[in-house]
């Protein structure tokens, strides 16, 4: 699976495999860095090109996207608003399912605690996938962060979506449609 921390000057991407119960194994991770002084559009193709690479190269089954969060500084929230979406036009456009998560799920996935600062992460993140040094930027840490979340909770989160699915359809579990 691949997870993204969307960004407009830096975006974190990283692959990740494993399953509920067992420990979560990174097999990639790196930054998709644009310049601040080029033209919007020309940064944001070359944010979905670098992403679209990552997903034809890993084949994952999944993407977990950081979900938009409410900031203070309009200009920041809109970059990452404007990279979370290009994450999910790469994604979509190549058929693999997403999943957004908010910081704070992110964060009470791999430390325990929803408001964890991002040394606590990247300390975890560290421990969880038996690194030699912590990943940097803080964006590497996320995106595997983000991983790992949905690796321990993509799968009740794909429950979840089925029975609302089935509810909102009028067949509950085990009731025919």
């Amino acid at each position: 699976m691949v997870g993204i921390d969307p960004g407009l000057t830096r975006c974190g991407v990283a692959v990740i495999e494993g399953e509920p119960g067992r420990p979560p194994r990174s097999l990639a991770v790196d930054i998709v860095r644009t310049e601040p002084g080029r033209a919007l559009e020309h940064r944001l193709l070359a944010v979905h090109d670098a992403l679209s690479d990552w997903l034809r190269t890993y084949q994952p089954d999944a993407v977990a996207v950081e979900r938009v969060f409410t900031q203070t500084n309009v200009r920041t929230v809109m970059g990452t608003a404007q990279a979370s979406g290009v994450a999910l036009l790469a994604a979509g456009r190549q058929g693999v399912p997403v999943a957004l998560y908010t910081p704070s799920e992110v964060k009470a996935a791999v430390t325990g605690n929803g408001r964890a600062d991002k040394r606590q992460v990247t300390a975890m993140v560290t421990r969880l996938l038996r690194l030699e040094t912590p990943p940097r930027p803080a964006d590497a840490a996320d995106a595997l962060a983000l991983g790992i979340c949905h690796v321990w909770r993509g799968a009740a989160h794909h429950r979840l979506a089925v029975a609302a699915a089935q509810a909102s359809a009028g067949a509950g579990p085990g009731m025919p449609r």
